[in-house]
C-alpha cells in the first residue's frame, strides 16, 4: 500500500484531541500486526493484537519548534508538515517562598508590621493543599502504599518518612469529615439505592494479627434511566458485618435498597428500627450460582437457566437509557413473559433434582429470593442486578491488595471517607486531584459549615 494514503476519515483530527497511525516495523508486520493504514480492523493471522491507535484530550500542553530549511531567500512558504510526539516529564517538586517583610514607622508609635501569614493545612508544615492531594490520590486512587511513595519522592531528592505523610492523610480525613458526612446524608435522600459490604483488614493492636472489618458501601446511580441525581458512593467502616451496622447506615433512608442475598439484610426490615425498606435482589447473584455449576462439569440444567437469564439481560441492554416509565413499560411486554416462564422451569427443575445436591442448591437460592428478583418488572427505577455498588467496591479490593491492612481502626475510617469522595468523582468524571485540591483550600480560607453541601463533588466549584 503507497506510503502517502490519506488515512481515513476517523483517523484525522478531532475535537477531542489526535489520533496517530505510524507505519511498524517488518518485523512486526510478519507476525499478524494490522496494517497502519486499516481502520479499526484486526489482523488475526498472527497470535498477537497491537492497537496502535491513542488519544489526547485538548488540555494537554503542546510546545511547537520550527526546522526550516529554504532552497534559497527567494523560497516561499508552500506547506508546513506537522509531526507530533509525546514527551513524558516526571512529576517535579517545587519550593514555594512566601516573604512577609516586616516594617517600623520612625515618626509614630504604631510598632512594627507585618502582614499575616496565609492559614495552612498542616500549621507550620512544608506541604500545599496540592501536596496533600496528590499523596491521597496517589494511594486510594492509584493504590500506592505510602512506603512507596515515599520511595518515589526519595529518588527526587525528597525525603519524606512514611508517618509524615500518614499524618498528613489523617490530617486531611479529619477536615474532610463534613463532607463525607453531607455525601451520606445526600444520598439516604434518595429512593432507591445500592448497598453491599467487603471485607476491610485492621491490624489487631498487641497481637500482631489482622482483624476482619467490613467497609459498608452505600452507593446511587440512576444513569440507567437518566434519573435526575447524579451518581455517589459512600463508604462506611464498621467492626463486623451484622444487619446491625446495615441497620444503623440506613437511617432515615425510606425506598428500594438493591442488594445481594446476604442475610443480614433483611435487618434493614425491622420498622422498629428504620423507616419501610423494599429490598431487591441481584440476578447476577442468581446467575453466578448457576455458572460455578458449568465451569468444571456437564450441567443441563444450569445451562437451561443461564440461557433463560441470558435472555433477560439482552431485553435490559435495549431498554438502557431510556426513562424508567419507558423502562418498565418495555419489561411489562417482553420481560414479564419470560419470567413466568422462568418460574414454570425452576419449579419443575427443582422436582427433578435433590435439594442437597449443588443444583438443588443453586435452585433454592432462586426460589428462596424469588420476589426480590421479579422486583425489577414493578419499578423502571430497578436494575436487574446491584453490579453498579459492586464496580465501586473493584478499588478497594485493589487497595487492599497492595497496603495489605489498615494500621488500626481510625485508620480504616479515614480509608473509607478518602475513597468515597475518590470513587464519587471517577463516578461524576471529575479528577480527584483537582478535586481535593480545591476542596482542602476551600477548607482551611474559612469555608462555612452551613454550606457543606456546596463541597460535595458535583455541586463544587474550584
Amino acid at each position: 500500500m503507497p506510503r502517502n494514503r490519506r488515512l481515513p476519515h476517523h483517523l484525522e483530527t478531532r475535537r477531542a484531541g489526535y489520533y496517530w497511525r505510524r507505519r511498524l516495523p517488518r518485523s512486526l508486520r510478519d507476525r499478524g500486526a494490522p496494517s497502519p493504514h486499516l481502520s479499526g480492523k484486526e489482523n488475526t493471522t498472527g497470535p498477537k493484537k497491537v492497537f496502535l491507535c491513542f488519544s489526547l484530550r485538548s488540555h494537554v500542553l503542546r510546545d511547537a519548534k520550527i526546522l526550516a530549511r529554504r532552497l534559497t531567500e527567494m523560497s516561499d512558504l508552500v506547506f508546513a508538515a506537522d509531526a507530533e510526539m509525546i514527551m513524558a516529564i516526571p512529576a517535579q517538586f517545587r519550593v514555594l517562598v512566601t516573604r512577609r517583610p516586616k516594617y517600623a514607622c520612625r515618626s509614630c508609635e504604631a510598632g512594627i508590621v507585618q502582614a499575616p501569614a496565609k492559614p495552612r493545612l498542616i500549621e507550620g508544615g512544608m506541604p500545599t493543599e496540592a501536596t496533600i492531594a496528590s499523596v491521597i490520590v496517589s494511594k486510594y486512587a492509584d493504590h500506592l502504599p505510602l512506603y512507596r511513595q515515599s520511595q518515589i519522592y526519595a529518588r527526587q531528592g525528597v525525603d519524606i518518612d512514611r508517618s509524615t505523610l500518614a499524618f498528613w492523610v489523617g490530617k486531611a480525613a479529619h477536615e474532610l469529615r463534613p463532607v463525607h458526612d453531607a455525601l451520606l446524608v445526600h444520598l439516604k435522600t434518595s429512593s432507591k439505592l445500592f448497598m453491599d459490604e467487603t471485607p476491610a483488614p485492621v491490624l489487631n493492636p498487641g497481637s500482631g494479627k489482622t482483624k476482619k472489618g467490613y467497609f459498608w458501601a452505600l452507593a446511587r446511580d440512576d444513569r440507567a434511566w437518566n434519573g435526575p441525581e447524579p451518581p455517589g458512593v459512600a463508604f462506611t467502616y464498621a467492626p463486623g458485618r451484622s444487619g446491625k451496622y446495615a441497620s444503623d447506615i440506613l437511617q432515615d433512608f425510606s425506598g428500594i435498597l438493591q442488594v445481594d442475598g446476604y442475610a443480614g439484610y433483611n435487618r434493614v426490615l425491622d420498622l422498629r428500627d428504620n423507616q419501610p425498606i423494599q429490598l431487591a435482589y441481584c440476578w447476577a447473584h442468581a446467575r453466578r450460582k448457576l455458572y460455578e455449576l458449568t465451569h468444571n462439569n456437564v450441567a443441563p440444567i444450569a445451562k437451561e437457566g443461564l440461557k433463560q437469564i441470558a435472555a433477560l439481560y439482552r431485553i435490559e441492554a435495549q431498554a438502557r437509557g431510556a426513562s424508567a416509565q419507558e423502562r418498565l413499560a418495555i419489561r411489562k411486554q417482553k420481560s414479564a413473559s419470560k419470567i413466568v416462564a422462568f418460574k414454570t422451569w425452576l419449579d419443575q427443575a427443582r422436582s427433578l433434582v435433590s435439594a442437597k445436591s449443588p443444583t438443588g442448591e443453586a435452585l433454592k437460592y432462586i426460589a428462596k429470593y424469588w420476589d426480590g428478583l421479579i422486583l425489577f418488572l414493578t419499578d423502571g427505577r430497578i436494575e436487574m442486578d446491584s453490579n453498579p455498588v459492586e464496580r465501586t467496591i473493584r478499588p478497594i479490593a485493589l487497595q487492599r491488595k497492595n497496603a495489605l491492612f489498615a494500621g488500626h481502626d481510625a485508620g480504616a475510617q479515614n480509608w473509607a471517607m478518602l475513597a468515597s469522595l475518590i470513587e464519587t468523582c471517577k463516578l461524576n468524571s471529575l479528577e480527584p486531584h483537582c478535586y481535593l485540591t480545591g476542596v482542602l483550600t476551600a477548607i482551611v480560607n474559612g469555608h462555612k459549615q452551613k454550606h457543606i453541601d456546596q463541597l460535595l463533588p458535583w455541586n463544587f466549584k474550584g
